[in-house]
C-alpha cells in the first residue's frame, strides 16, 4: 500500500513537470511563430487544479481498494487532458500525441501486467475515436478539432503505427513492472532474511556466557558483547577503540605469541591477569583467534571466561587442606609438647628458688621461664586455632559490640605514639547473628594489627556500612566493619599468605592473630576483603550477613572468604 502511494505520488509530480516543461515550451515556439495560444492557458490551469487537491486527497486515503480507484482517476485525467490537447492541436496530425505512449509508459508503472496493456488498450480507443471523428465527422463547424491535411491511408498508416507504439509499451512496460516487483519481493525477502540472520548471530553472540571481543588490525577494539562487559566492569563505549593488550593486560612476553605478527597460530589459549574497572583482581582464561575475510586477516576475535572465582577457590581449597592436614599433626605435637613443657617450666621455677648468689644463673633461670611461658601461650593460640570452641550465637548490634571493643582499643593506642584513631559508625541499628566475645576478638586483633603496621604514628580510621548484595538472583544486606591504616603497607607477595597460621613479619609474634581472625569470620558465614599498597597503608574489611539476609553467604565477590583488591 505504501509503494503505491508512492507511486501516485510519482505519478502526480511527473504530470506537473512534463506539463510545464512541454506546454512551456510550446507556448514559447507557438508565441515566436504568431500562432494560437489560448489552449495551454486553460490546460495547464486545469492540470494543475486536479493535480493539487489529488495530492490532498491521497495523503487522506488508508484504504488499499481506495488507492486503486484513485490510481486509475489519475490515469484518466491524463488521457482526458492528453485527448483535449491532440484534439486542438491537430488531432491525427497533432505532435503531442506522443503523450499517449508515455501515459501508458507511467501506468506501466503499477506492478500488474494487465495494467499497462489495459492502459494502451484504453488510450488507443480514445486515439482511434479521436481519429474516426476527425476523418469521418462533421468537424468543420465545431472550430476547435480542425480536419485532417492527410489521405485515409496515411490517416490509418499513422494511427496504426501509434496503436501498435501504445501495444508495445503497455505490453513491455506491464512485463517490466511485473518483473520489478517479483526481484523487489525476492530483494526484500533476501534483505529480511540477512536482517533476520543477523539479529540471530547477534543475539547469539549478547547470549553467550563467556565474553567475546572483536579486535581490528591495529588491536583496537570493534565490540565487546554483555558477558565481556559483565566480566570487566567495562561498557563498549569505554573500551570501543582501545588496544585489547591495555584492557586485559597482555604482553609479548606471555605465554601466547604476538597477535596480528602473522605468527598467531589458529587458536592461541592463555590465562591473563588483569584488573577490572574497579580496579579488583581479575583471571581470564583468553582464546584468541584470528579473523579471516577473502582471504585476509584484517583483525581478531577474543573469547574468555572469568577465572577468577575458580582459581581462588581452588586456592582456597588447596590453603584448607594445607591446614586440615597441619592442624592434624600439629594438635598432636602441641599436646606432647605441652605436657614436657609444662614439667620444664616447673623444674626452672624449682631452681629459681634455689639458685643462691649467683646473678648469671639467676638471669638464664629468668629467660628460661620467661621463653618457656610464650612457647606455652603460643601453644594454646595454635589450639584455639586449630579446634574453636563452638560459637553462642545471638542477635548483637554490630555497632555497639565495636564501641564496647573500642574503648579497649582506645587505651591500647594511649600506650603507642603518635597513634589516631577516627570512627564513623552508620547510623541505626546493624543487628547481626554473631558471637559477640569472638567478635571482640576479631575488631582486637584487627586494631592491635593497625597499630603494629604503624610503628612511627599514623591514623586508623574505624568506619561500619552496610549495602546490598544481588548473588544469583538472591538479594541480601551485609554489614561491613573497615579498619583502614595509613602504616607501611603489606607487599604485594605476602598478600596471600597473612591469613596462614605462623606467618608473620613482626620481630615478636606468633603469626596466628589474623589466622584467628579468619577462622572466626569463615565460622559466622561472613569473609574478610584486604585492600593494601606498600606504603600507602592497608584496609581490612570485615563483611556479615546481617539478620535476615544470611542468603548472601555465597562466598560473595569472589567466592571465597577472603578476597584481596
Amino acid at each position: 500500500m505504501n509503494d503505491l502511494r508512492a507511486r501516485l505520488y510519482w505519478i502526480m509530480g511527473f504530470r506537473l513537470v512534463l506539463v510545464t516543461l512541454l506546454f512551456g515550451l510550446s507556448f514559447v515556439f507557438q508565441v515566436a511563430k504568431g500562432g494560437r495560444v489560448e489552449i495551454f492557458y486553460p490546460l495547464i490551469i486545469a492540470t494543475y487544479f486536479l493535480t493539487i487537491p489529488s495530492a490532498l486527497l491521497l495523503r487522506a486515503l488508508t484504504a488499499p481498494g481506495a488507492l486503486t480507484i484513485f490510481f486509475w482517476a489519475q490515469v484518466g485525467i491524463d488521457f482526458l487532458l492528453e485527448t483535449v490537447l491532440v484534439a486542438r492541436t491537430g488531432g491525427i496530425e497533432s505532435p503531442f500525441a506522443v503523450l499517449y505512449v508515455m501515459t501508458v509508459a507511467v501506468a506501466s508503472l503499477v506492478p500488474r501486467r494487465r495494467v499497462g496493456l489495459f492502459a494502451a488498450c484504453f488510450s488507443i480507443i480514445l486515439f482511434g475515436l479521436l481519429t474516426n471523428i476527425q476523418l469521418y465527422g462533421r468537424v468543420e463547424g465545431w472550430g476547435w478539432l480542425p480536419p485532417s491535411r492527410l489521405t485515409v491511408p496515411e490517416t490509418f498508416q499513422t494511427f496504426g503505427v501509434y496503436a501498435l507504439a501504445l501495444l508495445v509499451v503497455g505490453i513491455l512496460g506491464g512485463t517490466l513492472a511485473d518483473e520489478l516487483q517479483q526481484a523487489g519481493q525476492s530483494l526484500r525477502e533476501k534483505e529480511q532474511g540477512l536482517s533476520r540472520l543477523q539479529v540471530f548471530h547477534a543475539n547469539i553472540v549478547r547470549s553467550i556466557s563467556s565474553g567475546v571481543f572483536t579486535a581490528d588490525a591495529s588491536g583496537g577494539i570493534t565490540s565487546f558483547n554483555p558477558a565481556a562487559e559483565e566480566a570487566t566492569g567495562y561498557t563498549i563505549a569505554q573500551v570501543a577503540g582501545r588496544s585489547w593488550h591495555e584492557i586485559f593486560n597482555w604482553h609479548p612476553g606471555q605465554e601466547s605469541a604476538e597477535p596480528l605478527s602473522g605468527t598467531l597460530s589458529p587458536m592461541a589459549r592463555f590465562e591473563v591477569e588483569c584488573q577490572r574497572a574497579d580496579g579488583s583482581r581479575l583471571i581470564l582464561g583468553m582464546t584468541l583467534s584470528p579473523l579471516h575475510e577473502q582471504g585476509n586477516q584484517p583483525g581478531l576475535v577474543g573469547v574468555f571466561k572469568d577465572l577468577t572465582q575458580i582459581r581462588d577457590l581452588e586456592e582456597e581449597m588447596r590453603r584448607k587442606d594445607w591446614l586440615a592436614n597441619l592442624g592434624e599433626m600439629s594438635a598432636g605435637m602441641a599436646h606432647e609438647i605441652r605436657n614436657p613443657l609444662g614439667a620444664l617450666a616447673g623444674a626452672m621455677q624449682m631452681l629459681r628458688q634455689d639458685a643462691t648468689g649467683d646473678e648469671t644463673n639467676r638471669r638464664l633461670m629468668d629467660i628460661a621461664i620467661r621463653e618457656a611461658t610464650r612457647l606455652d601461650n603460643i601453644i594454646t593460640e595454635f589450639l584455639q586455632y586449630a579446634r574453636p570452641p563452638a560459637l553462642s550465637l545471638a542477635e548483637y548490634d554490630l555497632n555497639k559490640v565495636l564501641a564496647e571493643t573500642l574503648d579497649l582499643v582506645q587505651h591500647e593506642a594511649r600506650t603507642r605514639s603518635n597513634i589516631n584513631i577516627v570512627t564513623s559508625l552508620a547510623p541505626g541499628s546493624l543487628a547481626a547473628q554473631v558471637d559477640q566475645d569472638q567478635l571482640r576478638q576479631v575488631f582486637w586483633n584487627l586494631a592491635t594489627n593497625a597499630f603494629d603496621a604503624m610503628p612511627d604514628g599514623g591514623q586508623l580510621t574505624i568506619s561500619t556500612s552496610c549495602r546490598q548484595v544481588d548473588v544469583g538472583g538472591r538479594k541480601g544486606d551485609i554489614i561491613e566493619i573497615a579498619f583502614q591504616d595509613t602504616g607501611e603497607g603489606i607487599p604485594k607477595e605476602n598478600l596471600d599468605k597473612i591469613f596462614l597460621p605462623f606467618f608473620t613479619t613482626k620481630r615478636e609474634g606468633s603469626g596466628l592473630g589474623l589466622a584467628a581472625v579468619h577462622r572466626i569470620i569463615d565460622l559466622h558465614g561472613g569473609w574478610i576483603k584486604v585492600e593494601s599498597q606498600e606504603r600507602q597503608g592497608s584496609r581490612f574489611v570485615v563483611c556479615m550477613p546481617r539478620s535476615g539476609g544470611a542468603g548472601v553467604r555465597l562466598w560473595h565477590e569472589g567466592r571465597t572468604p577472603w578476597k584481596r583488591s
